[in-house]
């Protein structure tokens, strides 16, 4: 299990950050939705607390995609004005902020989904209109290889959090934005702040394939016991493939001199 958190994360940050040199922002965005992070940290739960628990701590996943969001969303609008460090520190306390107040709220499949959408169907018109310049210098080797020890350590570290807390809160820490601190950091770093808001407006669409899979899973675990990972990982890529069209859409532009 320890490898599968040092090496599934690591490389799916490889891959994004290849789809994104290789498509644009808004297809490492899209692929990002994938519940990489969430998936092995529900597996790590059902291993070691039962199927019972990994269901709630997805129920608490589902609603914590509003945290996750409002952290996507901040970012990517102080992202255009001030420096990557600014940003991060803006989105990691909004998302704290978020996940406190949900923490606080009774655990409830139908409010989790109420959440969920809420943020989902908000989130293109939050987002900055900006239009990212795709063409540019691609990440250095050595700034691809920092992005994966990047996500390494962080998965680690929210995954054996997750494990000493409540159920509650394990869900939420579940869906801390480990792809999206680093992906976003890096992207502003390298690509600036425009490239970063249209990888996160993408991402916030992905995410229709996260929730798919917290909802499947929060339904199907107690019934299903393991084969719910593989109806939740099926409702994944489906919710992918229909987003489709809609993440890879072009954000309205409007120009700001702020750009680079």
């Amino acid at each position: 299990m320890l490898m599968l958190k040092l090496l599934v994360i690591p490389g799916f940050l490889l891959l994004i950050s290849l789809a994104g040199k290789r498509w644009g922002p808004s297809v490492a965005g899209w692929l990002s939705g994938l519940p990489v992070v969430v998936g092995p940290i529900l597996l790590f739960l059902a291993i070691e607390q039962g199927h019972v628990f990994a269901a709630q701590a997805a129920t608490a996943a589902l609603s914590a995609m509003f945290a996750m969001i409002a952290f996507c969303v901040t970012y990517a609008q102080v992202a255009q004005r001030l420096s990557w460090s600014w940003a991060l520190t803006m989105a990691l306390l909004v998302w704290a902020s978020v996940a406190v107040v949900l923490s606080l709220i009774p655990p409830s499949l139908a409010l989790s989904v109420i959440a969920a959408a809420t943020a989902l169907l908000a989130a293109p018109y939050l987002f900055p209109s900006v239009q990212p310049v795709v063409s540019g210098p691609a990440p250095k080797s050595d700034k691809l290889l920092l992005r994966m020890m990047a996500g390494a350590l962080l998965t680690l570290a929210v995954t054996l959090l997750a494990s000493t807390v409540g159920e509650r809160w394990s869900g939420l820490l579940a869906v801390f934005p480990v792809l999206g601190s680093v992906m976003a950091v890096f992207s502003q770093q390298t690509r600036g702040p425009a490239f970063t808001a249209a990888l996160l407006r993408a991402t916030a669409t992905g995410m229709y394939s996260f929730a798919a899979f917290c909802l499947v899973l929060a339904l199907a675990l107690p019934r299903f016991g393991w084969m719910g990972f593989a109806l939740g990982i099926g409702a994944s890529f489906g919710m992918l493939l229909v987003t489709k069209q809609r993440a890879l859409r072009p954000a309205p532009y409007r120009f700001n001199e702020r750009q680079r």
